[in-house]
């Protein structure tokens, strides 16, 4: 679903710009801090998305574990940079569905 892939790329721009140095820590602090709780929510909506999207979820479960730590200045600013990465490449992959070139057997449902 297209749902899923967009919010994965959403959350992986929004990760990069707050991984910049001076940029995302600005930020973060002129927010007093509602940006990472903001971010936390999106990461969580994003996990649901994907779960049931079969999309990779690896990128929001890192993106939950910086939004709770990322207060921490120089650690914040390594996982954001680390989950914006992992996010981009859970963005990039291709749907890969399965569809029997068959019909299904009668009962098998």
């Amino acid at each position: 679903m297209k749902a899923a892939g967009t919010l994965l790329l959403v959350t992986a721009i929004i990760e990069a710009i707050l991984g910049i140095p001076v940029l995302g820590g600005a930020l973060v602090i002129f927010s007093g801090y509602t940006l990472l709780f903001a971010t936390l929510v999106l990461h969580i909506v994003t996990l649901v998305f994907c779960s049931q999207h079969n999309k990779p979820i690896v990128g929001s479960i890192l993106g939950i574990v910086t939004s709770v730590l990322a207060w921490i200045p120089i650690l914040g600013m390594i996982m954001h940079l680390t989950t914006a990465v992992f996010l981009f490449i859970a963005a990039s992959k291709k749907d890969h569905h399965v569809n029997p070139p068959y019909p299904p057997a009668p009962g098998s449902f």
